[in-house]
Parts: structure tokens; sequence; C-alpha cells
């Protein structure tokens, strides 16, 4: 099967991306893996430029383009990580982004947007309305679409951080990636397919959100049904690109109940002294769950994808 991005792409986006983005660190704690049974290494995306493992995908969409195409400036829509993400990208190059935002989307992350230069365009909480925005935005500036997820250089660049993990965790033998989009886990998994075939890459979602989990037990893609959840970032449903990725290399998509993305959030916060937000609290939660799903002496990975909370809607 021929897939969207290969090991040479996601290379391509880490020698993009490399200048401006450093490896983020691996932590443990010993309370953390006597209630899993197992070695946990958390991958910290918390501790990334703009909070987020989305800072990977936007530089190496903005860094691609060519001079001309780049001055007209990026266009995309979102109501979180990406938004950020993407303004800073833009503005490390010195150009002009564009966020179609709906008008229900953390004022905290507004701000954020904002505090990076990016120019907000406010619209109704619906896909169409985010689509249209967007379209409306192109039509004007001539701006090039960087959407958050379903695109080959955004997954090339969410892939380098399996280039990272590869290298700084040999002993691993699988690795817990949350799933929204799909961006993050298909770039994650097809650079393992090929640097590491041997390493097992699970999905962690929201039992609210489950989409990826009900494609995968009836073999296509299914539309994200009214999303349930705390974990913001996970509401959206599986792409074009992303979906066969997570259907062919992705063996298993778990989801955890909202009490144990809270619960997780707690003992990250208390035991790893990390702040995270509740998207980075569903891979938690299913490594938590560890000895009933991977085999004594695993060891594993834990993606922490963002650490962008609010601090005034914690969920405890």
């Amino acid at each position: 099967m021929q897939y969207a991005v290969s090991l040479e792409d996601i290379r391509a986006a880490e020698a993009r991306i490399r200048p401006l983005l450093a490896p983020t660190p691996l932590l443990r704690a010993r309370t953390l893996d006597a209630i899993a049974g197992r070695a946990l290494h958390f991958k910290c995306e918390s501790f990334q430029k703009t909070g987020s493992f989305k800072a990977r995908g936007a530089l190496s969409a903005v860094r691609a383009l060519a001079e001309a195409d780049a001055a007209r400036g990026v266009v995309t829509h979102s109501s979180g990580n990406h938004a950020q993400a993407l303004a800073w990208a833009a503005a490390s190059r010195g150009i002009p982004a564009h966020v179609v935002m709906p008008t229900n989307a953390p004022e905290a992350k507004r701000r954020a947007v904002l505090g990076y230069g990016g120019r907000i365009t406010p619209c109704e909480p619906t896909l169409a309305a985010r689509l249209a925005g967007c379209a409306a935005v192109q039509a004007e500036t001539g701006a090039t679409l960087v959407p958050p997820y379903d695109h080959p250089l955004v997954i090339a660049g969410q892939g380098t951080l399996a280039l990272e993990l590869a290298a700084e965790l040999p002993s691993m033998s699988h690795v817990i990636v949350p799933v929204g989009g799909g961006g993050l886990i298909s770039g994650i998994a097809l650079a393992l397919r090929s640097l590491r075939p041997d390493v097992v890459v699970l999905g962690a979602e929201p039992l609210g959100a489950d989409d990826a989990a009900r494609s995968k037990a009836s073999g296509e893609r299914l539309p994200m049904d009214a999303p349930r959840t705390i974990a913001d970032g996970l509401r959206t449903g599986l792409g074009e690109l992303t979906w066969p990725v997570v259907r062919d290399l992705v063996p298993r998509i778990v989801t955890v109940t909202e009490d144990e993305i809270v619960t997780a959030m707690r003992l990250v916060f208390e035991r790893l002294k990390v702040v995270i937000e509740p998207s980075a609290g569903v891979p938690a939660a299913v490594a938590l769950r560890a000895a009933e799903l991977v085999p004594p002496g695993a060891s594993v990975a834990v993606v922490l994808c963002g650490g962008n909370v609010d601090l005034e809607a914690l969920p405890w």
C-alpha cells in the first residue's frame, strides 16, 4: 500500500524543522511505573514550542513553501493547538498567518494565536463554517491552506517525533499515541514501520470521541458523531490520508473514560510535575492500564501531546 508519506519525507521534514525545534525530553516516574506494572517513558511534547507537537507539522509545512507562495501567507481552521502552531511557524518565516477559529474556541488559545501574530477570522462552530471561512480567506489573499492534520507535509512533520523516540529509547517495544485527526499517529506509525517495525503502535482515544476505534472495528472510516469529551484536541475525526495508516499500521485503538482521563492528568501533574492538557491525559490513562495491554518487561513510550490546558477550566 502506498501511503501519503514515506520515511524519506519524514527525514526531510526533520531537516526543515531542526534549526528551530529541539528534541523534547523523556521523563520517568516510579509511582506511575508501579501503577502500570510496566516501564513508562513519557515523551513531553508539552515542552515543545507553542506547547504541543503541532509545531512540528506546522513548521514542516511553512518551511517547505516556495518564496512566492510564502509571501501570500498561510491559512487554516483550528480551535486550538494547530492554530497556535501555524501562527508561530508563520512568524518564524515572517509571513502572514490567517486562522479561522470557531467562536467557542477556548479564550486562552485565542489569545495565544494573537500573541504569535496570527490574524483570526471568527466562524460558527461547524465544519462547514470553518471550511467556508478558509475558502473566503484564500480567495481574498491567495494564502496557502495548511490543514490541521490531513496533509503530507504536516504528517511528515509529526513523524519526526518517532525519529527522536527511536534514537532516545532503543528499548522501546510499544508507543501509545493519542488519536484525533490522526496526523500524529500516522506520522509515527509510518516512521516506525521502516525504522523499528518491531515496535507496536497503540492508539489512545476518549470513549466519548471514538471514531477511530469504531472505524477499526468496522473496517471503514466512520464519521465523528457528536463527540463528548474534555479532550478537546481529540474531537476531530480521521482524515482521508490518515485513515489508511491507522487501518493498516495501528493494531489497536484503546478507549478510556472521562474519569480515567482526569485521574491520569492529576497523576501526571503530581508525579511528573508536568502540566498537560486533557488530550495528553488520554494516552497517559491508557498507559496506566499497560499491564492489561502489553507483556511483562515491555518498555512503553507515552506521547504527552500537549500542555495547553485552560487553567480556568481544570477538570477537578
